[in-house]
């Protein structure tokens, strides 16, 4: 335990100014970096109160020095912490670390600027537009420049001695109309210097300037009848028109606007980030940051915004959010509701979400261990369990108008099928169709065998049903001492509603929550292995009253008929003669008389 008296007084010595506060142990390793409104106040909390969750006590429990710096705002203190976490990386905070290198197209600082992909910032005055998140997105956008622009592609020094000297001479690319030939004074530098203003303008997501400046070319050359020319720059219109309808995706007047959104699990949280400039999105990005603590989503989206912004140097100041979080003071929050801004920001978070359902597929097939980890974690949650639920059973009831009354019980263990440990009941001390009756025997029984012969219980039971079954399953608890002992939930089936004992208000799950899909797993399951039961039990059933209401015929003679040639139609097709063997002369001769 930390001793109250140090940290004490060096709580008591904090100040009341937003700050960041750094946690360390008794070997003088970081810890935890936070932020704060209120220094003494946050601090405090952590000592003040019992914490709700494990890893927050086990962290309060090592600390043992506490240091703090002071900033004048809130926003100071944001990124200051962000900064901190990434320098330090503490044990007990996210990592928002990337040691991806991100493409950029970089327009070089020449007199005829070259345009061109990079993983490379050089200092020499050059323009770079990015990061972009994939080279496939910077070389579409290329691809458009240089299908609209002829640009030069050679590495020449082109000053004006040099081309006015005729050093160089015009290359295959010249002669195959993608270059104007500015080495040999073809092209004026003015004309280049046009071309390069209008892909700099069309790699920010603005094209309304060159796509007027094309139409206002082709409607000269139509003029002059120079149709051919007017044709070429009409198909660039087309080409530029046809990118632009794909790459728009709500209004055109939203423009120089962030996107964040955010979907997280128990353990993981996924934000996705997108660039918008004049309604297209020029880039999109997701990150994957591991919880340490019991961070929020606020908290999270908090620091991948700033994380987030600085890694692609966005100058965007307007951000839309799905809920308030602390920003800059210089950016403007919105938080969409409706029309267009809605829409983009719905965009969003279904790129997060089907990132989140990408990564869960590779990690079940790389690593189904932390799968199974995750999922478990996820159950406890959403469950309100003590403990993770490792060992599930599930009992359903089974009977038709009352005949042949079943039950069985599923087992999952690891969130999966365990089939060798299912099990079918008979129902045998209940008179009629009696699900509640019926459910209070077979748990009773169940959980009665497993005690005598010391076999493990589940962490979790589940009912099929509602509130009369669980109520009845929770009676054979109680009678055998377990109640409290394991955890137990009903579901209903009409609107799937999960139940706990004594509350009255049943439990919705997120129609798409993994937690709510095992609990329909394990009823279907219970519910197709009852059935299977109940329909043998009705199929054997039926062929003993066949043959019992055979005059002489009773079920001792039935069941050594079957015995003996397995099924009723091998028992039609028999002679007299070999039925005799089984059953003697005269029961043979009635059996078959019955069947001829």
């Amino acid at each position: 335990m930390p001793d109250p008296i140090s940290l004490n007084v060096q709580i008591n010595v904090l100040p009341n100014d937003p700050g960041v506060y750094q946690f360390y142990d008794a070997e003088g390793k970081i810890l935890y970096v936070g932020k704060a409104k209120n220094l003494k106040k946050r601090v405090s909390s952590y000592f003040n109160k019992k914490q709700e969750y494990g890893k927050t006590r086990v962290l309060v429990k090592k600390i043992r020095e506490i240091r703090h710096i002071v900033v004048p705002t809130e926003s100071d203190a944001l990124l200051l912490e962000n900064n901190l976490i990434k320098k330090l990386q503490p044990r007990y905070n996210v990592l928002l670390k990337d040691d991806k290198s991100y493409p950029w197209i970089c327009i070089k600082n020449e007199r005829f600027p070259r345009v061109f992909p990079t993983r490379k910032l050089i200092k020499d005055g050059s323009e770079y537009f990015g990061p972009y998140t994939s080279m496939k997105t910077v070389r579409t956008l290329l691809d458009l420049v240089k299908s609209l622009y002829p640009l030069r592609t050679c590495n020449y020094d082109l000053s004006k001695d040099k081309i006015e000297a005729g050093k160089y001479k015009v290359c295959l690319e010249y002669h195959l109309g993608n270059c104007l030939g500015p080495c040999e004074g073809f092209q004026s530098e003015a004309s280049y210097h046009g071309q390069i203003e209008d892909i700099r303008q069309i790699i920010k997501g603005n094209f309304k300037d060159s796509l007027h400046s094309f139409k206002k070319q082709m409607k000269v050359l139509a003029e002059q009848m120079e149709f051919e020319k007017a044709q070429r720059i009409k198909d660039k219109i087309d080409i530029l028109e046809n990118y632009q309808a794909k790459s728009t995706v709500v209004n055109p007047k939203i423009n120089n606007v962030d996107v964040f959104s955010i979907i997280s699990d128990e353990t993981y949280a996924y934000i996705n980030f997108l660039q918008l400039s004049h309604g297209s999105i020029v880039r999109s990005h997701t990150m994957e940051i591991k919880k340490k603590l019991d961070e929020s989503d606020e908290e999270l989206l908090q620091l991948a915004i700033i994380e987030i912004r600085q890694r692609f140097q966005s100058q965007s100041k307007e951000i839309y959010l799905p809920f308030p979080v602390e920003v800059e003071e210089t950016i403007k929050v919105t938080l969409p509701k409706l029309g267009d801004k809605r829409q983009i920001l719905e965009l969003s978070e279904r790129n997060a979400r089907f990132y989140r359902q990408d990564k869960l597929k590779q990690i079940k097939i790389v690593d189904p261990d932390r799968h199974v980890k995750r999922i478990m974690a996820q159950m406890k949650a959403d469950l309100r369990l003590s403990e993770e639920p490792r060992h599930i059973e599930c009992f359903d009831n089974s009977n038709i108008q009352g005949s042949n009354p079943v039950a069985a019980c599923v087992v999952f263990k690891d969130g999966k099928p365990s089939k060798k440990d299912y099990r079918h009941f008979n129902i045998k001390t209940v008179e009629g169709p009696d699900d509640f009756a019926s459910m209070e025997e077979v748990v009773y029984r169940r959980y009665k065998r497993l005690l005598n012969e010391d076999e493990p219980l589940p962490q979790l039971i589940v009912i099929d049903g509602g509130k009369g079954q669980l109520s009845s399953a929770l009676k054979s608890l109680e009678a055998l001492d377990l109640r409290g002992k394991i955890a137990i939930i009903g579901i209903a089936k009409r609107l799937e509603e999960i139940y706990f004992p004594g509350d009255s208000v049943p439990l919705y799950l997120d129609k798409r929550s993994e937690t709510l899909k095992i609990i329909q797993q394990l009823r279907n399951e219970a519910h197709r292995f009852g059935i299977t039961h109940h329909r043998n039990k009705r199929s054997k059933g039926a062929i003993n009253s066949e043959l019992e209401n055979i005059e002489g015929v009773g079920k001792k003679t039935a069941e050594q008929l079957l015995k003996s040639f397995k099924s009723v139609k091998r028992i039609k097709e028999a002679s007299i003669e070999t039925l005799a063997e089984t059953v003697g002369k005269s029961k043979a001769e009635k059996i078959f008389k019955s069947f001829h």
